[in-house]
């Protein structure tokens, strides 16, 4: 298959969700507005690359930014619709991998790790 008999929409969209860690991100979002370091805490990756990959889903429009202005600056991430709509993807996946997906848990945990 050439790859323009690919759609495009579809292309765009599993390389915005596909990103490592993205999916996971939108997951704990799922659970409503968070602060950068409960997000941090939930999930095994650098700060570095989180703060990266919700700057990434910022510019899609996935994720809302709000800062308040408070003493000190209190920054929350959310689920814009757009990543809200997004819900059914990741619950469907989730089922998905639980039903077809063999888990091994050491390799997972090195791989997590990485």
């Amino acid at each position: 298959m050439k790859s323009n008999d690919l759609c495009p929409r579809l292309q765009k969209s599993m390389d915005i969700i596909g990103r490592r860690w993205t999916g996971l991100i939108i997951y704990q979002l799922l659970q409503g507005p968070q602060r950068f370091n409960v997000i941090e805490a939930a999930l095994p990756i650098s700060g570095r690359l989180l703060s990266e990959r919700l700057k990434e889903l910022e510019q899609e429009g996935i994720v809302l930014r709000e800062v308040f202005p408070e003493t000190p600056v209190r920054i929350q991430y959310s689920l814009t619709d757009k990543g809200l709509a997004l819900e059914s993807v990741i619950r469907d996946l989730q089922s998905w991998s639980k039903e077809w997906v063999d888990c091994d848990t050491d390799n997972l945990n090195s791989t997590l790790k990485m």
